[in-house]
């Protein structure tokens, strides 16, 4: 049986290894090999993910990655971020603005993923959206207007 097994592994090397040499030695040039293209995750693929045109982008706000982590805003566009979260509740910056912002880009990710799931959207946001005071959030009213500034803010094309 070892003989047998040793024989078939030696013709199978020898018939690749002829093959090989048959495909190096005609002659023609090896077509190059095209390099397969990239894959979106399906969990990033969905269709109100993609940039709307009716969608009107807020001056100075960066150009998001529909679907993605947008970028981060400009100073124009935090200082009316941050001022409008203020609006809201001084406790949702507390004097953190970059926390705030992280947040919210990450809020981003979230709306591009589940964008007609506003009831995930406002969980997401409760969770994201702490503080000291308000360790589990800042309750449903509070948590749909953080929820709209984001939105509006740093991804309005999502």
């Amino acid at each position: 049986m070892q003989t047998r097994t040793t024989t078939l592994t030696s013709l199978t090397v020898t018939a690749v290894l002829a093959l090989g040499a048959t495909a190096c030695a005609s002659g023609a040039p090896a077509a190059p090999v095209a390099e397969p293209a990239p894959v979106t995750p399906v969990a990033t693929r969905t269709p109100a993910a993609a940039p709307s045109a009716a969608a009107p982008q807020t001056p100075g706000a960066p150009a998001p990655v529909p679907g993605g982590i947008p970028p981060t805003p400009d100073a124009a566009t935090t200082a009316k971020y941050i001022a409008a979260l203020t609006a809201i509740d001084p406790e949702i910056v507390d004097n953190k603005p970059d926390r705030a912002v992280s947040r919210g880009r990450d809020q981003c990710t979230s709306i591009g993923t589940w964008p007609n799931d506003r009831q995930r959207l406002l969980d997401l946001t409760e969770q994201r959206f702490t503080s000291s005071r308000h360790p589990d959030g800042f309750g449903p009213a509070k948590t749909s207007r953080i929820l709209d500034v984001v939105h509006a803010s740093l991804c309005p094309t999502y």
